[in-house]
């Protein structure tokens, strides 16, 4: 323990050996493509399990919101620990927490049980920063260094995405076994965790100071309380007016604000709530909360959607879970591209213009989904248009994330940039979840139509408001960054 005001000096520790910068970065591409297939699985799989686990389209986003409830409670211990006790370190038990989500998902024969697996799999938001970390810790990991390892991992992260919709398409149309697609994540970690175990350099700085588990506490409590609130709320028995969900809604919010203060009497605190009093933090974290939304909100909508047959519900197109992994796949493909062509799209027009060209990006793209969700070719041009932007957007602003911290506080600046994914994603889950409900008639499993079209204007709004924030960001001098 340290007394307010006062910091342990840093130790410097040197890795244990010397690691080729290739190696470096093979391994960290190779973790972020498990993330990518551990993320990217399901969908395939999604318009199966409804009479597989006997649920309805409405409750398969429950998989998303279960996913990024967890990761909000994982994300920042994993980060800040990571800054204490090395980032390899805790990247490895990170590695075999999401193994073991994986290994459940790969048993799970119930819903419930296959939501058990997936608050398990949440860990994987602990692998983003704490790669950062072990990248930017390096003796050459300068910002660009930093910058060009960050659009490599978020390539391989969505490449990830791509190898796992058409893995687990093709086990599902090949393999006779209704579950069998669900061990694609498990032999992506596992193969990950085994070729990472000895490659990895740990981290050779490390600040002194210990976790803020109060303020760890309050945060995940007050954040999954806002969540649950707001994913259940309009949901049988979860009435917006109703005892259970204001209680819930209202105690989110009375803890949240309980963190806060104790963050601001806290001399190490878990998130320093004093940075969100600068202007370019709260217009990144807004960006980060408008794509977040989007993407994940959509994330099980979209390949319902394909799979759904027109001559049952009147819309969608038919397609089996490979056929889905491919109509999946152009969306993928244009983040992985618009992730790649970043740093030289921000080099050359600025951030503020990067991050107002993706949020642009997004909104069209779902206007044409929006406007021309008939024909398959368009609307696959409609999400390879909000790929493209999204790409952008993930790239930006985790990196403007991470240059606003010192570096020893890499992974917890990265960190609170994938906390802030996670909860908007779990709010456009949450948002889908109840518009898809009040859309599905009783006694059937799929939503009309509206459910589609209301989610798609939702998200062209949201993706036109972080575009608007975006405006605000002032590029800061040099001797700053």
């Amino acid at each position: 323990m340290t007394d307010a005001g006062t910091r342990t000096a840093p130790v410097r520790r040197r890795a244990v050996r010397p690691v080729p910068a290739g190696a470096v970065i093979a391994s960290v591409a190779l973790v972020e493509l498990s993330s990518g297939i551990t993320q990217g699985f399901l969908s395939p799989l999604l318009k199966g399990l409804t009479d597989t686990l006997k649920v309805t389209a409405a409750d398969l986003n429950w998989i998303s919101i279960a996913n990024l409830l967890a990761s909000v409670a994982f994300t920042p211990v994993l980060a800040r620990m990571g800054d204490l006790h090395g980032h390899r370190r805790l990247l490895r038990w990170n590695l075999a927490i999401v193994l073991a989500g994986s290994v459940l998902v790969g048993l799970s024969r119930s819903f419930p049980v296959l939501l058990a697996g997936q608050i398990l799999q949440g860990a994987i938001a602990g692998f983003f920063p704490l790669l950062v970390g072990v990248l930017r810790n390096r003796p050459d990991g300068g910002d660009a260094e930093s910058r060009r390892g960050i659009s490599r991992m978020v390539a391989a992260l969505i490449g990830g995405l791509s190898l796992g919709l058409l893995a687990s398409g093709f086990v599902a149309a090949t393999v006779d076994s209704p579950t069998a697609a669900l061990w694609v994540p498990a032999a992506g970690v596992a193969l990950a965790l085994l070729v990472t175990w000895p490659l990895l350099p740990e981290s050779e700085d490390r600040p002194g100071g210990s976790v803020d588990w109060t303020g760890a506490v309050l945060l995940c409590v007050g954040l999954v309380a806002l969540m649950l609130a707001l994913g259940l709320g309009g949901t049988p028995g979860w009435e917006w007016t109703s005892t259970r969900t204001l209680a819930t809604l209202i105690g989110g919010v009375l803890v949240t604000a309980l963190w806060v203060l104790v963050e601001l009497r806290t001399a190490e605190p878990m998130i320093d709530v004093r940075m969100f009093a600068r202007r370019n933090v709260v217009v990144v974290s807004v960006v980060t909360l408008s794509f977040s939304f989007c993407m994940l909100g959509l994330q099980v909508a979209h390949p319902v959607f394909l799979g759904t047959s027109p001559d049952e519900t009147g819309y969608g197109f038919g397609y089996g879970p490979a056929v889905i992994g491919l109509g999946m796949l152009p969306n993928l493909l244009a983040m992985a591209l618009g992730a790649l062509a970043a740093p030289a799209v921000a080099a050359r027009v600025t951030d503020r213009l990067t991050l107002v060209t993706g949020s642009a990006l997004m909104a069209v793209g779902y206007g044409v989904v929006l406007a021309l969700h008939s024909s398959a070719p368009l609307f696959l041009l409609g999400t390879v248009l909000a790929g493209l932007g999204n790409g952008f957007l993930q790239h930006s602003t985790r990196t403007l994330a991470v240059e606003s911290v010192p570096h020893d506080r890499t992974s917890v600046g990265s960190g609170i940039n994938e906390l802030i994914i996670n909860v908007g994603g779990s709010l456009g889950a949450a948002a889908v979840l109840t518009v898809f409900a009040g859309h599905t008639p009783a006694g059937r499993v799929l939503p009309d139509l509206d459910a589609y079209t209301t989610s798609w204007v939702l998200c062209a709004v949201i993706s036109l408001a972080g575009g608007a924030a975006a405006l605000l960001y002032r590029t800061p001098p040099k001797d700053l960054r």
